[in-house]
């Protein structure tokens, strides 16, 4: 991993159920969802907004091991854990649907509270707030939306891009402030970046940090591989390309024609493509002893199913496998984030708390049921805890035209999955 500068389920708590809505308001919310193509057939729109906590919506119960995993890193109950899990289920479709609905005027969305129980959505336009709180959520008026705040996260890419900052370790978009925070080791390092980006001083905040990110350079979802007989990584996710299977992992681990063993030193693949720095993702092509499934190595406990590529919002529990450290858990605190390695930039990752050491790099990120990206880079380690990017794993599939191996029969030791998740997908 890089380092900046790297048995049944219990049941579902009660609750009570809302009252249905009807009307206008009812129609016009389902529509929204239904356009946005969030809503399974014969399924609900969200539950109204509520002055108390929202209880775990009536959704399938999390895998028991996800929700152990949760409970341990996050300081849990395993009730809340479960609770959490389906909240964080719920905002994210409620949100799509929203960004969908708001259209230019949306500026970003997150949950927050113990268990996720409040969703918060973000608006330029104090007309449509009413709309995302008939939707269930909390409204905030900001000044800017997503697409002003992309261009100025866009313009220090670029900057980046041509000449990696010195002591500049990382920048992002913060939905939480409606901002773009830069994080230096100096004022006069952020400033240069900044200056050399054309944006103005006003239109981000700097922050002091002591961070070096490297890559955790060391080699199902969160397997080991080795690469050349030399240096570990960890498995990202299962894909195909047509009738070639095969997995994304990190680009830092490797590059094209490098080959690879498996957990069990055999002859495994040879990386097709990577990209490191600027992004930081990867495939393997997999000889025929290989057969990709859509699962996420839950190292003790049962697997993880991947069911698709849900966008989990900022907030939001994630959990990390592998080979180093096992499964760990935490929480998303931004997306839309650059990070400066000593090789160079990396943009567009996510920053998590979830903790990383060596041989982690290119393991599967998964919230609930869901890919999110592969393991990049970050600080610290699982002792003394850190910060771990990941790169978004539907970039990597685009990139390479792969597809996501998800659902489907079989199992861990059953028949081969046969589920996919075709491109392209929506990120809202």
């Amino acid at each position: 991993m890089a380092r900046p500068t790297s048995s049944g389920p219990p049941p579902l708590p009660p609750r009570t159920r809302p009252a249905p809505r009807h009307g206008a308001a009812a129609a016009t919310a389902a529509a929204v969802l239904a356009v946005a193509g969030l809503l399974p057939a014969g399924l609900t729109a969200p539950a109204p907004a509520s002055a108390t906590p929202r209880t775990a919506p009536e959704t399938a119960a999390p895998d028991p091991d996800l929700v152990r995993a949760v409970s341990r890193d996050l300081g849990l109950s395993r009730a809340e854990a479960r609770t959490r899990l389906a909240n964080e289920a719920e905002a994210a479709a409620t949100a799509g649907a929203l960004r969908t609905a708001l259209g230019d005027s949306f500026a970003g969305a997150r949950v927050s509270g113990r268990t996720a129980e409040r969703l918060t959505v973000a608006t330029t336009d104090a007309a449509r707030a009413a709309r995302i709180t008939r939707a269930g959520a909390t409204a905030r008026v900001v000044a800017r939306d997503l697409r002003d705040l992309d261009r100025v996260q866009k313009a220090l890419d670029r900057a980046a891009a041509r000449s990696a900052p010195q002591g500049v370790p990382v920048w992002y978009i913060d939905i939480a402030r409606n901002d773009i925070v830069v994080e230096a080791h100096s004022t006069s390092a952020a400033h240069a970046l900044i200056k050399r980006a054309g944006v103005g001083r006003n239109a981000v905040t700097v922050r002091h940090t002591t961070a070096e990110p490297r890559t955790f350079a060391d080699l199902r979802g969160g397997d080991t591989y080795y690469r050349n007989g030399g240096g570990r990584c960890s498995i990202g996710f299962s894909v195909t390309r047509g009738r070639q299977g095969g997995f994304v992992t990190a680009g830092h681990c490797g590059t094209p024609g490098t080959t690879t063993e498996g957990y069990n030193q055999q002859p495994q693949g040879t990386f097709q493509g990577s990209t490191f720095p600027g992004a930081d993702h990867a495939w393997v092509a997999t000889n025929s002893n290989w057969t990709p499934r859509p699962l996420v190595n839950g190292y003790g406990h049962r697997d993880v199913r991947v069911a698709g590529a849900t966008e989990a919002l900022v907030g939001s529990s994630v959990c990390r496998s592998g080979s180093a450290t096992g499964r760990r858990c935490g929480t998303i605190q931004q997306r839309n984030t650059s990070v400066t390695y000593p090789q160079g930039t990396v943009f567009g990752v996510a920053r998590t708390t979830v903790c990383a050491e060596a041989g982690d790099s290119g393991g599967s990120f998964i919230s609930g049921s869901q890919a999110q990206g592969t393991t990049s880079g970050g600080t610290g380690n699982c002792t003394s805890g850190g910060t771990t990017f990941f790169h978004p794993v539907i970039p990597a599939l685009e990139a390479y035209g792969l597809t996501l191996v998800t659902g489907g029969g079989g199992g861990p030791t059953g028949s081969p999955d046969q589920g996919t998740a075709a491109l392209p997908w929506s990120r809202g």
